[in-house]
């Protein structure tokens, strides 16, 4: 199992890396001027927005039948991936469950997402099995927020990242094992509303989904929308920011190790949960500092972290494209069985969709930061109080096609 993401050096990006470096910092600036000088008043709309779709659509949607064959497939797929994972070959040479795991379900996440919308919220197996037992139904913690999901997902990054034997087949069936009965018991005590918080793969699927093109309006209306309206539509809660910020983190970790710099330190597990905390420390660290330089500009009443936080999601999708695009691509053949054929794509396209997907991600997320901003920023001071989120995007750029690149 190759479990190193993106390219694997330098030479592979077809244009030199200063340049990559200088257009995806050139894109981002323009983006931010542009919208300075065309949007000087809030444009999205969140949960009013969007065209509905035929009715009839949204019947066979939202019909008992189309419930139940969803909650059927997903319990389906998840029996068979834990019976693999537990009785097949005890390797990811011979056993798909690995590549099943880390590549159809965790990357396979973001575009089943992008286009469909919460879909896995229909799919989760464990939901569905929590539905199906006697719940005690107490009352979930509003302080908790998402951070049950943070605990879930970093023990997750750190089996993926970290552990030296993340591609067997028996320890990830023990992790897809223990992480459903605990959840399943979750959700058996707080109901429902634990899948919506704790559940760290169903956050993680929902808040991607957010920038679909399909999604709900407030009316409960089936909607066709500009992805950017439906990243108003999260509900504030505490640890949301932590969450996105873990995923960019991780994402960051994963670049740096396959720098010749840490490859050349066998910094073993020790090292590598050491070098996984710091790298989501030092990007929770940068995010901190420009939300502090740009508290002086907003109106009262106003927490900037809650108010920004939905604009980091396209940033953390977009780094989730870059550096999962050719592990996806290569490993995930491995899931029938087969061979991993070199030549299915070249390196010069995998370098672009990753420049792409980083640059995207950051316009984007210029774009919500920008609508954002014009509301709760101060009249006087729009554009000089997005300074510094503006810096540590275009510093967020950089690093990112600087990881991509192996350099």
């Amino acid at each position: 199992m190759i479990l190193a993401h993106g390219l694997g050096g330098r030479s592979d990006l077809p244009v030199p890396l200063w340049l990559a470096l200088y257009a995806g910092a050139a894109a981002v600036i323009v983006s931010f001027f542009a919208l300075t000088t065309l949007w000087k008043e809030p444009k999205l709309r969140g949960a009013d927005a969007g065209r509905p779709v035929p009715l009839v659509l949204q019947r066979v949607v939202d019909s008992a039948f189309s419930l139940v064959v969803s909650r059927m497939i997903g319990v389906l797929l998840f029996a068979g991936f834990l019976t693999m994972a537990w009785a097949g070959p005890g390797t990811s040479a011979d056993n798909p469950a690995p590549a099943w795991f880390y590549v159809w379900f965790w990357v396979g996440l973001v575009p089943l997402s992008l286009l469909f919308g919460p879909v896995w919220r229909r799919l989760n197996p464990l939901r569905t099995v929590a539905s199906l037992l006697p719940s005690r139904r107490r009352e979930l913690p509003d302080r908790l927020g998402y951070l049950p999901a943070i605990v879930g997902l970093l023990a997750f990054l750190w089996l993926e990242l970290v552990f030296p034997h993340s591609d067997s087949p028996r320890a990830i069936a023990l992790f897809g094992t223990v992480y459903a009965v605990i959840h399943i018991a979750f959700g058996v005590v707080f109901g429902p509303r634990w899948f919506d918080r704790g559940d760290a793969f169903e956050v993680y699927a929902r808040l991607i989904a957010t920038l679909s093109p399909f999604g709900r309006r407030a009316d409960g209306r089936l909607v066709v929308r500009n992805p950017l309206d439906g990243l108003l539509t999260i509900s504030p809660a505490p640890w949301l920011t932590a969450l996105v910020l873990v995923v960019l983190g991780s994402t960051a970790f994963d670049g740096l190790t396959r720098l010749p710099f840490w490859t050349s330190l066998d910094a073993g597990v020790v090292g590598g949960t050491a070098g996984l905390a710091a790298c989501i420390a030092l990007t929770y660290g940068a995010y901190a500092g420009a939300i502090s330089l740009t508290r002086p500009y907003l109106r009262r009443g106003f927490d900037p972290y809650p108010a920004f936080a939905p604009s980091l999601i396209p940033i953390m999708v977009g780094y989730t494209v870059a550096h999962y695009f050719s592990f996806a691509v290569f490993s995930g053949q491995q899931g029938f069985g087969r061979a991993i054929d070199y030549t299915v794509v070249s390196t010069g396209v995998i370098a672009l969709v990753q420049i792409a997907g980083i640059v995207a991600g950051h316009v984007l997320a210029v774009t919500s930061a920008h609508d954002r901003s014009v509301g709760v920023l101060r009249a006087n001071y729009v554009k000089v109080g997005q300074y510094p989120m503006l810096a540590l995007m275009i510093g967020y750029t950089a690093l990112g096609i600087a990881l991509v690149s192996g350099s």
